[in-house]
């Protein structure tokens, strides 16, 4: 789909001269998503990657976990009212043997928000869903990161954003390997999309868990990013920005490591610290 850019007229200021010229924007639109023929979401896109949107956001939802649980994904033709496809709403079939949960729209428009439940709600209703327990990966040693490669991963996150370059109006979230190997990075003007864009694909691709994976994010590392983290299995969340204070508790609780305010040689580790080899960078402190 050719939608992900549009062009706009600005008046640019430039040391006191004025010019009129083109400039390139990064697209947003609705997008409504359907779980076996009933609207359940609503959410704000770059378009591009909406299956895999579609899929990641029900994995964070608890509604899926493995790809053979996921029947297929269409678009949904006649979605206005003179019958024409807007590629704006897409319909997710699931297997006939998987049990869905209660989801309304109410809720979800709520919670797509970055808003969330409150407090205890939510760490329940996380716990309650996850399917995928947070560890390292059955017979192999725990994930050992140093600070440097943590380091090293936002310059390659930037290095890889195309549409960034050409915008500089969209979040970006990256998987990397333990030993710093880019695997797959998506954009989208929402952080959590993009997010949710990453799993999708995961899951398409029957990758669930996201074991021994580090996901990067470029802004901050709310409740709602950390959730779904935790939903696909993935142990570890850098993000360039600050974290909530929720996101930190659900990373203390779930075994999530944290990493916050990843910028250079500076971070600061929330929870998980056991996955940092800080020993070294101690010794120089």
């Amino acid at each position: 789909m050719g939608r992900v850019t549009e062009r706009r007229k600005v008046i640019r200021i430039r040391d006191g001269a004025v010019s009129a010229r083109p400039d390139t924007l990064v697209a947003e639109e609705p997008l409504e998503i359907r779980l076996n023929g009933k609207p359940i979401a609503i959410t704000m896109r770059t378009p591009g990657d909406d299956f895999a949107l579609a899929a990641g956001f029900l994995v964070s939802e608890g509604v899926l976990a493995e790809g053979r649980e996921l029947q297929n994904i269409v678009y949904c033709a006649g979605a206005t009212e003179d019958g024409s496809n807007t590629y704006n709403v897409v319909d997710v079939r699931t297997a006939p043997d998987v049990v869905l949960p209660d989801i309304t729209l109410e809720r979800n428009v709520y919670t797509t928000s970055s808003c969330g439940l409150c407090g205890k709600a939510s760490l329940d209703a996380v716990r309650t869903t996850a399917r995928w327990a947070i560890d390292d990966g059955a017979d192999a040693p725990p994930v050992r990161l140093t600070p440097e490669l943590l380091a090293s991963l936002p310059d390659r996150l930037r290095a890889s954003q195309r549409v960034f370059e050409r915008t500089g109006g969209l979040h970006a979230a990256a998987l990397f390997t333990e030993e710093g190997e880019l695997l797959d990075i998506r954009e989208d003007v929402g952080r959590h999309n993009a997010v949710d864009k990453l799993v999708g694909r995961a899951l398409q691709n029957g990758r669930l868990p996201l074991s021994r994976t580090i996901l990067l994010v470029s802004g901050r590392a709310s409740f709602e990013l950390a959730q779904k983290a935790v939903m696909a299995g993935i142990p570890v969340l850098a993000a360039v920005s600050a974290p909530s204070s929720l996101a930190v508790d659900l990373a203390a609780e779930s075994g999530l490591t944290l990493v916050g305010f990843l910028r250079g040689a500076n971070m600061n580790v929330y929870a998980g610290e056991d996955r940092i080899a800080l020993q070294a960078a101690a010794s120089q402190g």
